[in-house]
């Protein structure tokens, strides 16, 4: 685990120990000869853009993205400069139409992250074209045990649960504590079915100013 995630390195070192992580760095040293996405060294930018005293919304994500140039270690985020995804594409449209936002021309999105928006693939590495390749390698323990974390530790969080997958997410947490906010996954096969309309970024704002935490800015400069 890269040493410059700032306070999440104290409170994940326990899991660098455990047996399912020495697993899943010889899955992953064993197929180092193939083209593995993002970059080794963004495998944990999430966490180096929100640390764990700043993170108060969690958006998940499955894997990365498996084209050339698009994972950067942040879910649904790709660099600028790199043609905006369907599924992102949908996102702003919903926040357009949620707040009203104007749509940027690129889909970086770490300036949500560095206001404490955790952007955070269950799985953090996939193969070149092969999604979900790294499925079931131990990355789901690592990220599960971070929401266990988050969910024990903080109060008032709101995770952003979009697709069935991500849904099932939701018996991880507790729901006296935190809000959590399900919706179907942005996808083109499946916006229509009812995440456009969801309102899930007002919603995550109040329910901040309820719990006098400072709203998100989810307008993103172009």
């Amino acid at each position: 685990m890269r040493p410059d995630i700032g306070d999440w390195s104290e409170l994940l070192a326990e899991e660098r120990e455990m047996d399912y992580f020495e697993s899943l760095y010889s899955f992953l040293y064993k197929n180092h000869s193939k083209e593995i996405y993002p970059p080794k060294e963004n495998w944990y930018k999430a966490f180096e853009y929100s640390s764990f005293a700043n993170t108060k919304v969690i958006i998940l994500g499955q894997d990365p993205y498996h084209g050339i140039n698009q994972a950067e270690g942040l879910s649904f985020s790709v660099p600028e400069g790199v043609p905006i995804p369907p599924s992102l594409r949908n996102i702003y449209m919903e926040l357009k139409s949620d707040v009203g936002i104007t749509v940027p021309n690129h889909g970086h999105l770490s300036y949500w992250a560095k206001q404490g928006v955790l952007l955070l693939n269950s799985v953090l590495t996939v193969e070149k074209n092969s999604p979900a390749s790294h499925a079931n390698h131990g990355w789901e323990i690592f990220t599960d045990n971070v929401i266990k974390l988050l969910n024990e530790k903080k109060h008032n969080l709101v995770f952003l649960l979009w697709g069935a997958y991500a849904g099932k997410k939701a018996e991880l947490i507790n729901l006296e504590r935190h809000l959590v906010l399900n919706a179907p996954h942005p996808s083109p096969f499946s916006a229509n079915k009812g995440f456009f309309g969801c309102k899930h970024f007002s919603k995550t704002n109040q329910y901040l100013l309820s719990t006098n935490q400072t709203p998100i800015e989810w307008g993103i400069p172009s």
